[in-house]
């Protein structure tokens, strides 16, 4: 993890511009009560993130850098570990979405996503990018950011990805999928216990 943590802003905007973490101090400090659903079926309930809401972050650091005229539609968000993903701007910019630091009291730990992650919980988590580093602007949805793949297509996910309307899958239907996903959830907790034993 770097000493001096930053989010890096790019895209449309008239030069890149880097936020460290301090920055964000100035922003009203929010707390909220939400549930995180995989996408693979589990949920994990009443969890309390603390942070700043992700709007209030893009009206006061990217707003401004903006090219002049520019129409934002999407945001692509990367982490540390190179995970990514691309968010329409309305999604992006729901009342619930959030950079948090804090999890049920606690700062983040490194399966948390340390030092800040993005939270939407009206998404399956593959939205919520731990160890969030950058934020790429986009005045269409990134194409460099699709995968190519077979494999990145068997397992592309949906562009809005809201858990009520079972947006689970970018080309499959959400109940058809359901059961793959359900197939995996044993092997992902297996994995996922692993890992915390060796931190």
């Amino acid at each position: 993890m770097p000493d001096d943590p930053v989010i890096a802003i790019s895209g449309v905007v008239r030069e890149p511009v880097e936020v460290r973490l301090e920055e964000l101090s100035a922003l009203p400090h929010r707390e909220t009560l939400a549930d995180f659903h995989c996408v693979a079926g589990w949920t994990a309930t009443d969890l309390r993130w603390e942070g700043v809401r992700f709007a209030d972050f893009y009206r006061r650091f990217v707003e401004p850098a903006l090219e002049p005229g520019v129409t934002v539609t999407h945001l692509a968000f990367e982490g540390l570990d190179g995970a990514a993903s691309v968010a329409e701007l309305q999604d992006a910019l729901a009342d619930d979405v959030m950079l948090a630091r804090r999890l049920n009291g606690r700062p983040l730990n490194g399966d948390h996503g340390a030092p800040i992650r993005l939270v939407s919980p009206a998404q399956y988590g593959y939205m919520s990018i731990k160890h969030l580093c950058a934020v790429e602007v986009c005045s269409a949805l990134p194409a460099h950011r699709l995968g190519t793949k077979i494999f990145d297509r068997l397992l592309e996910g949906h562009p809005r990805a809201r858990v009520w309307q079972e947006e689970r899958h970018g080309r499959v239907a959400g109940r058809l999928v359901r059961p793959f996903y359900r197939a995996l959830i044993g092997p992902i907790r297996r994995l996922s216990a692993k890992g915390a034993q060796g931190e």
